[in-house]
């Protein structure tokens, strides 16, 4: 087997832009290239294929470019500097936010999922009329692997919607310019089976792993189409799309992860650099970022302290969320014979904690982190170079280890590789224990996924070998279990806000205080820690309405009352 699996690399060069205009490829300036023209000749319309990546998420901080994301809109972090199109969602303000900035996770996605549909949509329609490759050993345009990608990307494009709004229209084919295309929106249910029926024509179109050469990056294979497929029915199983517990679909969804585990894929040896290498044999399908300067990219705005070289460090990280890492025995804080002292919280945690997390005190480019304040002589308040107040630093005294590698720093013109990740083996295992426990119970192979995961984590196996978790659990037991170890394994990679509301937890995980540490460094060098309720700019609130997004309001205006809002929103 190759050692790479699928790069998404995104088509630098965008071919044309979606609109009524038929002519929109030039040979050179002024000279305009027909839509006939373009499917008459096998490497036009091999290129027009290719244009369709450009309409695929691509990065995990999007909501204002580079200054938000979606683990600031959860439980995991807050945006240390209020930036508005995130505090807009941390209020419930949705329809301020869907009318915002075109970069974010409710209009901006909107708009370029069915940008994309488009795009697939013409491609579809007209790929029989694209003739062979003249004189060409290897096919310039693969019709059967073009149609296995454009049914991939369009079935990907309705999920990103479906997750997000529910039921959508659908929109499968190319409409006239005088047609009427205020369309009603779909049922959850019936989006759902068209996007299965995409997947399904895609795996039998699609190529395995090994059938593509390092020219192909960036194409979706078997497995990607199989993930897709394996996640979109955990989101038909779960608590808000299966609101009668239907156990079929859960069956469904544990068949569907399961088909993954036949070898093709294994867990990385190592968890920290999940995001930094440019293969794995954990990765199914993933958008790899090759090195970029850090100077105004995301990493040095958005990840990487002030004190460290940064701009505003405000990707900052939850007492929330850091409480959920148990000790290295597996055992959670909150557990007297765990081992936790509160004053030395950083102390002996199970080893994703260190992977994922920047605290006080920790040993850092040669330096430590500073996230005190202190008192001098006179009175006066002092703060360490990685924490201030009254400027825009951390909000709750951590900085995101996952974003910000130890290895990045501004000195000495460094870069960047932070890929983004679609689809990688250990969600597999977790959407298979999910699926299975809901299905039939906490089986043998429900445990197996949690310890295999648990095991490469480095958590203590125990006298046991469960490496923490609890023997003989309950149905119950075991969803706490899978869900908090989504929680960790899958911190910070764009899962933890849409499990959330998939699962309806929303009044158990953001309807509660937002915490932070305060650190006090003491006059002999020492620290003290006591955790704190954040003030109320960092406080989010949640309504039920929140398990899904409003429709943009701009598209309810534009369609003349066909398109219905979703409940709360109106």
């Amino acid at each position: 087997m190759k050692n790479y699996k699928i790069f998404t690399a995104i088509i630098l060069l965008t071919l044309f832009s979606v609109s009524c205009k038929k002519d929109y490829l030039e040979r050179t300036p002024g000279v305009a290239i027909s839509e006939d023209e373009i499917f008459a000749d096998p490497a036009l319309a091999a290129r027009f294929a290719d244009n369709a990546y450009n309409y695929v998420i691509t990065k995990y901080v999007r909501f204002n470019d580079h200054r938000g994301c979606t683990a600031q809109a959860s439980d995991e972090a807050v945006s240390g500097n209020s930036e508005g199109s995130v505090t807009s969602l941390n209020r419930g303000l949705y329809h301020d936010h869907s009318n915002g900035p075109s970069l974010n996770d409710i209009y901006g996605v909107w708009r370029l999922m069915y940008a994309g549909i488009a795009v697939h949509n013409k491609m579809l329609a007209r790929i029989g009329e694209v003739p062979p490759s003249p004189n060409a050993t290897v096919p310039i345009f693969d019709a059967k692997r073009v149609e296995g990608e454009m049914r991939f990307l369009r079935a990907l494009s309705y999920f990103e919607l479906t997750k997000r709004f529910g039921g959508v229209p659908i929109v499968d084919r190319v409409y006239g310019v005088n047609e009427d295309i205020n369309l009603p929106r779909s049922s959850f249910a019936q989006v759902t089976q068209f996007i299965l029926s995409d997947l399904d024509i895609a795996i039998t179109k699609l190529g395995n792993d090994a059938d593509y050469s390092a020219s192909n990056y960036g194409r979706p294979t078997i497995g990607a189409a199989q993930a897709l497929k394996a996640r979109v029915l955990l989101y038909a199983a779960s608590p808000l799309n299966n609101p009668t517990n239907d156990k079929t679909k859960w069956q469904a969804a544990a068949d569907a992860a399961k088909i993954l585990m036949d070898g093709r894929y294994q867990l990385q040896a190592s968890y920290g650099d999940l995001l930094n290498v440019p293969s794995s044999p954990e990765y199914i399908m993933i958008r790899i970022k090759g090195n970029t300067p850090l100077a105004g990219e995301m990493m040095q705005d958005f990840s990487m302290s002030p004190g460290s070289g940064g701009a505003q460090g405000q990707m900052n990280p939850t007492q929330n969320h850091v409480d959920m890492y148990e000790m290295a025995n597996g055992k959670p804080i909150t557990d007297p014979t765990s081992g936790y002292d509160p004053q030395k919280p950083y102390e002996g945690r199970e080893p994703r904690f260190y992977d994922n997390i920047i605290y006080n005190d920790r040993p850092w480019q040669g330096g430590k982190i500073e996230m005190w304040s202190t008192l001098d002589a006179q009175g006066r308040t002092l703060y360490g170079k990685d924490y201030n107040p009254t400027i825009t630093y951390t909000a709750t005294r951590y900085y995101c280890k996952k974003y910000w590698p130890e290895v990045y720093r501004t000195v000495g013109g460094s870069t960047t590789l932070l890929n983004y990740i679609y689809f990688r083996y250990g969600e597999m295992m977790l959407n298979y224990a999910e699926a299975q426990n809901e299905a039939v119970g906490p089986d043998q192979t429900v445990y197996n996924q949690l310890i295999e995961i648990r095991k490469r984590a480095g958590i203590q196996p125990g006298a046991d070998n469960l490496y923490g978790l609890k023997a003989s659990m309950t149905q119950t037991e075991m969803r706490a279990a899978i869900r908090h170890e989504r929680a960790i394994e899958l911190a910070f990679e764009d899962h933890r806000w849409y499990d959330i509301m998939r699962w309806k937890i929303g009044s158990e995980t953001i309807a509660v205080p937002m915490k932070g540490m305060d650190v006090v460094k003491q006059s002999n060098g020492s620290f003290t820690y006591t955790p704190i309720v954040l003030s109320a700019t960092f406080q989010k609130t949640w309504t039920e309405a929140q398990n899904l997004y409003p429709i943009p309001r701009n598209e309810i205006y534009k369609s003349k009352g066909v398109l219905t809002q979703n409940p709360g929103w109106e």
